[in-house]
């Protein structure tokens, strides 16, 4: 038996999911325009454990998404799953953000592109399958209506970055999932139970969030 603690905080949306072999048991999240997870992470992580009645000390890793997304949100789960994971001497686990992002939807043919705002026309983008293998790397892209043109196949997409672009990307081979907006603590659940049965896990001590895009100080 295994509890797994997941953290997502790539984005606008604070999630944390306790899971027990690799199904969500609780699960606790919010999404707001000012970035809230410095001040929600841990009360967050007190209510699911409590929710399920399980203990830090019972837990058997934690896991925590691993990026593209929010420079500071990746920080500041990466940082927290750090301290856990050392003080409880359990393993840590890295998830791909838009891995998770991806299996919010479940399709029987097509592509799904996950998307994540990068700002202005830019994304966070990868292509996956309908069994969610990832059959085109992440990239950080600017996005026009010519964008995708050179594939045939119904196109789903799903995320913030995707909302954007309604109004771009018109051709009828583009699904757009509107319901799907965060990756969430949910979708890892199942991610990162598989990488535990597996020991695929990472170095504390020198783990660093994929930030995909140096980090940029904007000055007003």
């Amino acid at each position: 038996m295994a509890y797994i603690l997941n953290i997502e905080t790539a984005t606008k949306n604070c999630s944390v999911s306790l899971a027990k072999d690799g199904q969500t048991i609780a699960l606790k999240e919010l999404a707001t325009e000012n970035f809230s997870h410095a001040e929600k992470l841990h009360v967050f992580i007190d209510e699911v454990l409590s929710q399920a009645k399980i203990k830090l000390q019972d837990l058997s890793a934690v896991a925590v998404s691993k990026g593209p997304g929010s420079y500071t949100g990746l920080r500041i789960g990466v940082s927290s799953v750090k301290g856990l994971c050392y003080a409880l001497n359990i393993p840590m686990i890295a998830v791909d953000t838009l891995t998770s992002l991806a299996h919010q939807i479940k399709i029987e043919k097509g592509i799904i592109i996950p998307m994540i705002d990068a700002r202005r026309m830019e994304v966070y983008s990868a292509f996956f399958n309908s069994k969610w293998e990832e059959i085109r790397e992440t990239q950080a892209e600017v996005i026009d209506e010519n964008s995708y043109a050179d594939v045939s196949e119904t196109i789903h997409l799903v995320g913030d970055g995707a909302l954007k672009l309604k109004e771009i990307l018109t051709d009828e081979k583009f699904i757009f999932h509107d319901n799907v907006v965060f990756p969430s603590a949910n979708e890892m659940s199942k991610l990162s139970f598989e990488k535990y049965k597996k020991s695929d896990f990472v170095d504390v001590a020198y783990f660093e969030p994929f930030y995909l895009k140096d980090f940029i100080l904007n000055k007003k």
